[in-house]
C-alpha cells in the first residue's frame, strides 16, 4: 500500500483525471462531505462485499476517510484480494479539509 498526499489529489481532480475513490466511512459521513468518491464502508471490504470494484484489480484506487485509518485498513485488505494498486489518502478528510475546505 502507497500513500498518495491530499494536495496530489486535488490536482489531479482538478485536472478533470478519472480516478477510482473509494470512501470506506459510513452512509451518513459520506453524505455529510465527500470527494466523489464510491461509498464501500469498511465493513463491507472487510466482508469482501466489493461489487463494483472486482474489476479495478490491477487498476489505481486511492481509498480514503475521516482521518486516514480505515482506510488504511482497508487499502490493506484489498491487497490481499489481490489488488495491485491501492493507495491510501494520507490524513483522510480531516486533513482534505484542513487543506482545502470543503469546496
Amino acid at each position: 500500500m502507497q500513500i498518495i498526499q491530499p494536495e496530489e489529489v486535488k490536482e489531479r481532480l482538478s485536472a478533470m483525471e478519472t480516478l477510482n475513490l473509494i470512501d470506506v466511512r459510513q452512509p451518513e459521513e459520506h453524505a455529510d462531505f465527500n470527494i466523489g468518491g464510491q461509498l464501500i464502508p469498511l465493513g463491507n471490504i472487510l466482508a469482501m462485499q466489493i461489487e463494483g470494484i472486482e474489476d479495478l484489480k490491477n487498476e489505481e484506487i486511492i481509498c480514503y476517510c475521516r482521518s486516514g485509518q480505515r482506510s488504511m485498513q482497508a487499502a490493506m485488505v484489498l491487497e490481499t484480494m489481490g489488488f495491485t494498486n491501492v493507495k491510501n489518502l494520507a490524513g483522510g478528510m480531516l486533513g482534505w479539509e484542513s487543506k482545502f475546505g470543503r469546496g
